[in-house]
């Protein structure tokens, strides 16, 4: 059931990919674990899957420790200061730095551990109060003080959570922000090559 699930994703991810003229190798799917037992995320793994999102720490730090160390889990929930020390160097990419206040406090996590620590920044894409992320206009100063003063964080991209809503154009314009924001970074010499967009419900309009 598992296996078969996500070999219908993964076919479906390709062919919407070529619909739209992207090549299906650089599309990551993420099978996010915050309702699966152990159980079921293994018959993922034995099913050829590696990558798996967790929003909540304390749920996943039990499951690392049981299943299979090559494993690469994302962490994937808002980032509280006193649980950084519980999440620097145990996940591949960690997905919502959303202020300079956290990054401080990773660099310093991470540098006292002498790792370096692969990251994305989360945009706040839609403006929406409750949704966690920095504000777009703020989003370059937190990219330049990372890469200017964080040399154990690499930052590796841009992350966004569209709203919950029907309306594709939305969607789309949310998703269109940050792509945006990404490549007129790069113009300025970085390379951000990784965009985290894209859940269930709006997955195909982030291939797009």
């Amino acid at each position: 059931m598992v296996a078969d699930n996500l070999k219908r994703l993964k076919d479906e991810i390709a062919e919407t990919a070529s619909r739209f003229n992207r090549n299906p190798d650089e599309i990551n799917l993420l099978a996010v674990t915050k309702l699966a037992d152990v159980d079921m995320i293994r018959r993922a793994y034995d099913s050829g899957h590696r990558d798996f999102g967790e929003n909540y720490v304390q749920k996943i730090i039990p499951k690392m420790k049981i299943l299979p160390a090559d494993i690469n889990w994302h962490f994937i929930g808002h980032i509280q200061k006193n649980k950084i020390n519980k999440i620097i160097g145990k996940f591949a990419l960690i997905h919502s730095v959303d202020s300079q206040h956290i990054a401080e406090a990773m660099e310093f996590r991470a540098s006292n551990n002498d790792i370096v620590q692969d990251i994305l920044i989360e945009v706040d894409s839609s403006g929406e109060i409750q949704k966690n992320g920095i504000p777009i206009d703020e989003s370059n100063e937190l990219v330049h003080f990372i890469t200017e003063n964080c040399p154990h964080l690499n930052l590796l991209g841009l992350m966004t959570v569209a709203p919950f809503t029907d309306d594709r154009k939305v969607i789309a314009s949310c998703f269109e922000k940050v792509r945006n924001l990404r490549d007129g970074l790069e113009i300025d010499g970085l390379k951000l090559p990784h965009l985290s967009m894209g859940m269930t419900n709006d997955w195909k309009i982030a291939i797009e």
